[in-house]
């Protein structure tokens, strides 16, 4: 799929980033029949669902306990979502065997970028980038952002 000739296309996109290196930092999804529309490719939202996996497997291979944990220890009880962006360039069937890399590529004071890349067989599938804070319960409910330099710390060393 290509992009329509009106969208503006930065020249990074023009040339497709190399396969990744097969690595327990990649997080790995079979696609089930489930997962597809009466068409036979993966119904979207799906790759949303494996990204937000994806992200808590990027915090685990670095060390980060379970959100349980890190609530205990530094009042930290996830990461949610505040902005999402996604480019879906190649579709995916029933029987794909994806390797999902996740990187952070920014840190801010109390929220962080994450880009995933979704493959199949050498060839990227989908790309899209998150915006994350780290939340904490707000006294009287809700949550609230707050910063986390312990988890960046794991996550940078």
């Amino acid at each position: 799929m290509n992009a329509p000739e009106s969208l503006p296309r930065s020249p990074a996109a023009e040339a497709e980033p190399a396969a990744p290196a097969d690595s327990d930092a990649l997080h790995k999804v079979a696609v089930e029949f489930g997962d597809c529309d009466p068409a036979g490719i993966v119904y979207f939202p799906n790759f949303y669902r494996w990204m937000d996996a994806a992200s808590r497997h990027y915090f685990v291979h670095r060390g980060v306990p379970a959100w349980r944990e890190t609530e205990r220890r530094w009042g930290v009880i996830g990461t949610p979502i505040v902005d999402a962006q996604t480019r879906f360039l190649r579709p995916a069937s029933y029987g794909d065997r994806l390797a999902i890399e996740t990187e952070v590529i920014e840190w801010r004071g109390k929220s962080f970028v994450q880009r995933h890349r979704i493959w199949c067989d050498g060839k990227l599938l989908v790309e899209g980038t998150e915006v994350r804070v780290f939340a904490a319960h707000r006294e009287g409910g809700g949550i609230r952002a707050v910063e986390a330099p312990e988890i960046r710390a794991l996550c940078e060393g």
